[in-house]
């Protein structure tokens, strides 16, 4: 069907994949429980998105220039973890008032949360080789649909990631309002950047032998 194998299987092992805690389900948690569910709705709106463009990548095999050129690789790897170091630093500097329990998140910070969720994907370059590992399994080689069924198995498993998340924030973010009149509220900046900081260091561990 449209030049793809076991469907199916794909399905399922997409929703097992997804929930397979990794750096995206750190980061959504770390936005539901410390900004509110607003907030972590954004950060997987985000996130989703992230993951479109690397569909839309893998489908015209321009991802392949990230598995064939290590100066590529290691670039956007840099480009990825010096921006999450960045966001945790500076979240790290954010002065937290005393009794003012969760952050509040304007129309522009909730911006600001999805940009910076696609951007932590964009710039990952495991999620890249992920989609160049995973993918083609299910990709009939005998089919002539071109990048179709690239994108259509792209596309699903971006669904089921969306569905996944979103139950992610739904459940944290009952545990943001009890923090809000917690003394924990005081080092929810310093939390939320501690996280930021080890999710870039930890990008920086990414080789291309692992997708």
């Amino acid at each position: 069907m449209w030049g793809i194998e076991h469907y199916w299987l794909f399905i399922l092992s997409s929703i097992l994949l997804n929930i397979t805690p990794g750096s995206d389900t750190i980061y959504i948690l770390s936005r539901s429980v410390f900004q509110g569910k607003q907030a972590g709705l954004m950060s997987v709106y985000g996130i989703i998105a992230g993951s479109c463009v690397h569909t839309l990548l893998a489908g015209l095999g321009l991802s392949l220039i990230l598995m064939q050129s290590a100066f590529a690789f290691n670039l956007v790897k840099w480009i990825g973890a010096g921006y999450l170091i960045w966001l945790g630093i500076r979240s790290l500097m954010t002065r937290h008032e005393a009794g003012t329990g969760l952050q509040q998140t304007s129309g522009q910070s909730l911006r600001k949360v999805f940009f910076q969720g696609m951007l932590t994907n964009v710039l990952n370059p495991k999620v890249a080789l992920f989609f160049l590992a995973f993918i083609p399994q299910f990709v009939d080689p005998t089919q002539s649909m071109g990048a179709l069924p690239f994108l259509l198995l792209g596309f699903t498993f971006s669904v089921t990631g969306l569905c996944w998340c979103l139950l992610l924030v739904f459940f944290s973010s009952k545990l943001a309002h009890r923090l809000q009149s917690s003394r924990v509220s005081r080092y929810m900046n310093r939390i939320t950047g501690s996280v930021f900081v080890l999710l870039g260091l930890n990008l920086l561990r990414t080789t291309r032998t692992m997708p």
